[in-house]
């Protein structure tokens, strides 16, 4: 992580704010989209139908503008390393190396080892670390939403709020996922947990589970993306929930906006959409959408006008939860770009980033708490404060937490304690839960000798921390 603090000469500012126009990037670079029209570009349906899935459909698209050892990277890190299937949209393809015209074979291989949406979204061997690939304590559920489901697929870790994991797959999968246990398709390193319940049968449980509980306000309607549920189904589902009298807020969670922006552009859910914000608005509920966004290249023209239209149909707020991620993001001109972009650009408000979780081998996208504290100092001022995003810890059995929370901080272990001010569902009977301080661990490979040598003694010796 490079925590920039330079002064620059133009401004007498660390970080120089410039206003940037957005650009779509160029599709027919690429030998295997030369001939894609704009309408078929702009078509949701297209997109789906020709998402890369694997090598032989990556290098139908690219021809040999990669070298053979990209695509043998590649192909190790799916069959070792990847707790995520490969799926790629075109429309995030597009946005990798965007600025660099091919010239001839091999052309495009060094700009897609640097480039950061290819870093998180398209990940090979030689990006994870060979020393600590997983911490000790990483874990395929690592915030434990599966403990606090409430009904399948429902999580209720928080007094007010909710987490409807509505479907279990997205148009896009990142690397990084942190339900990397339950959503998309099993890799040869992780077997996914399926759903038992069929799918209305889950809803209609979740729908059950609110009525009766008066305490929940908010609703988080998530999955995987929900970008993936028929549109139907998605319209039935919020339907049903406005009318519970205790919900007051409905988020909507997708990636999709920003790695598929040509699905809320479509007629059908653009009307949809409309509906239901009409009908929030009556009722008096806030209606809003998340998204997910890492790196100012993936805000573009599409992005906007679908953010644009999702506004106009009536939502709140489009706001944005990106991951604080090593090589893409971490540090405070990447950061700034993308606020700035997704802000001025995309209409988009910069709300969370949260630290990449404790998943399994997601050790060389982690940064640690003290770089992330030095990451949000840096970043504040330039921002409107309503805009300026706050970086969290979703800390195992506690939940989200600004970075500056911590309640204690070894940090030549790496080890900080945090404590909280609720119970979640596993505690309602502990009373010492508002007391304990839970444990939240840094990557090893950021701490000092020291620390990584006491580490490597308690691997050895199988002593847990």
């Amino acid at each position: 992580m490079s925590v920039d603090t330079s002064i620059t000469l133009a401004t007498g500012q660390p970080y120089p704010y410039r206003r940037a126009e957005l650009v779509e990037p160029d599709w027919r670079r690429f030998p295997g989209w030369r001939d894609v029209t704009e309408a078929e570009w702009r078509s949701a349906q297209w997109q789906r139908v020709h998402c890369v899935k694997n090598n032989k459909q990556l290098r139908e698209l690219v021809g040999d503008l990669l070298d053979e050892s990209f695509f043998a990277d590649l192909e190790r890190d799916q069959a070792e390393r990847a707790t995520m299937s490969m799926l790629l949209p075109p429309q995030m393809v597009n946005t990798i190396a965007p600025d660099l015209a091919p010239a001839g074979p091999g052309s495009l291989t060094e700009a897609w080892l640097r480039d950061p949406v290819r870093h998180y979204m398209l990940p090979v061997f030689s990006d994870r670390r060979a020393d600590w690939p997983s911490h000790p304590h990483a874990s395929r559920d690592s915030l434990h939403e599966h403990d606090m489901w409430a009904t399948e697929g429902l999580t209720h870790r928080y007094p007010t709020k909710v987490l409807a994991e509505v479907v279990p797959t997205c148009p896009q999968y990142c690397g990084h996922c942190t339900r990397m246990d339950l959503v998309g398709n099993s890799t040869p390193t992780i077997t996914k947990l399926k759903f038992a319940a069929k799918p209305a049968d889950r809803l209609e449980d979740m729908l059950d589970y609110l009525r009766r509980t008066p305490s929940v306000r908010d609703v988080v309607v998530s999955g995987g993306d929900v970008a993936n549920l028929p549109w139907p189904r998605l319209e039935a589902f919020l339907a049903a929930l406005l009318e519970i009298e205790n919900v007051r807020d409905i988020r909507l969670a997708t990636k999709a906006l920003v790695g598929m922006p040509q699905h809320w552009l479509g007629d059908d859910v653009r009307a949809g959409v409309e509906r239901v914000a009409r009908t929030a608005r009556d009722r008096g509920v806030a209606l809003a959408m998340h998204t997910h966004a890492n790196h100012a290249a993936s805000v573009t023209p599409l992005v906007a006008e679908a953010t644009r239209a999702m506004l106009d149909a009536g939502l709140r707020d489009v706001r944005n939860q990106g991951v604080l991620l090593d090589g893409v993001n971490a540090d405070p001109h990447a950061l700034l770009d993308l606020c700035f972009r997704l802000l001025d650009g995309a209409g988009i408000t910069p709300y969370y980033f949260y630290m990449c979780d404790m998943i399994p081998f997601a050790e060389h996208w982690r940064v640690s708490v003290a770089d992330a504290q030095r990451l949000q100092s840096a970043i504040m001022g330039y921002l409107p404060g309503f805009a300026t995003p706050r970086i969290v810890c979703d800390v195992p059995f506690v939940g989200k937490r600004w970075v500056h929370q911590l309640a204690s901080y070894d940090e030549v272990r790496g080890i900080s304690g945090w404590t909280k001010n609720y119970r979640t569902t596993l505690e309602q009977d502990d009373p010492e839960a508002l007391e304990r301080h839970y444990s939240y661990y840094d990557p090893i490979h950021t701490l000092p000798a020291e620390g990584q040598e006491w580490w490597r003694a308690q691997v050895a010796a199988s002593v847990p921390v």
